[in-house]
């Protein structure tokens, strides 16, 4: 008798495991990355999803090295990123450090954007001449008129990354929580020294897309480093181990690039010209 209660609780808490590990809109409605909750189904799952289907201007995007158009107009991108309070959060869909009260920014177009929030998506989503990488890095900026900005960095499998080591034990903690941890809940990291971050933006491509996830939402300005950053596969694998598995593959599919056309922000050509 005991060891049936203990079978049937097991599987009552495996179900219940089941149910929170779907990534939800806030009415409520789920969507995942495989099956008739995935990528080629988000437009239909609610209104509010309504761009994954019919945007023209969605991401990501594959980026051809040779038809990203040199901009001589654009400028360096000005991020003060310093060291601040941040706490970790699983989101169902991605694991991301939150910054509430941050004076993190970075300038585009002579805006300054503010840091809200940093996710990791495994494999990358965009690619380079239809080159694939193991993570990346999505930092989402905003104004406070609600305008989008994401600088993001991919990787490849090699060195360490010395920022991941700041939130290693944060990332044990909600992998050994599993179904007892409540999702979107935020965990304390503490002061993230945020200046490894800054480095590699020497070479970077610009284009105008959108929320690589529901809801899709578009005018989102990309800035997609040319370094490619390195972390181990041990940490990449951290990074995804609180994830419920089917969500350890979190990349949506490329999206046409419909006549959008590729900047190309390079420090050294510039200089080249301005002699």
């Amino acid at each position: 008798m005991v060891t049936a209660k203990k079978s049937a609780f097991c599987i009552v808490l495996l179900y219940a495991c089941f149910l929170v590990n779907h990534a939800c809109d806030h009415d409520g409605v789920r969507f995942g990355y495989s099956g008739s909750i995935g990528p080629n189904y988000w437009g239909r799952l609610s209104p509010n999803f309504t761009l994954c289907s019919k945007g023209i201007s969605q991401s990501p995007i594959d980026i051809v090295k040779d038809e990203a158009v040199y901009n001589p107009q654009l400028d360096p991108l000005e991020r003060n990123y310093t060291a601040t309070n941040a706490t970790i959060v699983d989101n169902v869909f991605n694991i991301a450090l939150r910054y509430n009260d941050t004076a993190e920014t970075v300038k585009v177009g002579g805006i300054k954007y503010k840091l809200k929030q940093l996710h990791w998506h495994s494999p990358s989503e965009h690619t380079i001449n239809g080159q694939r990488f193991a993570m990346e890095l999505h930092m989402v900026h905003f104004t406070e008129d609600g305008n989008i900005t994401v600088v993001a960095v991919l990787y490849r499998y090699g060195e360490p990354d010395p920022f991941l080591f700041q939130i290693k034990d944060q990332l044990a903690e909600l992998h050994a929580e599993g179904c007892k941890a409540e999702k979107g809940n935020p965990l304390p990291v503490g002061v993230v020294d945020m200046t490894e971050l800054k480095q590699g933006a020497d070479r970077y491509y610009r284009y105008v897309g959108s929320l690589s996830a529901p809801p899709c939402t578009e005018n989102v300005i990309w800035n997609i480093l040319a370094e490619v950053r390195e972390m181990t596969k041990e940490q990449a694998d951290d990074l995804m181990a609180p994830l419920e598995g089917s969500y350890r593959h979190n990349s949506r599919p490329l999206q046409p690039l419909n006549g959008r056309t590729v900047q190309l922000y390079d420090r050294s050509l510039k200089i080249r010209k301005m002699l």
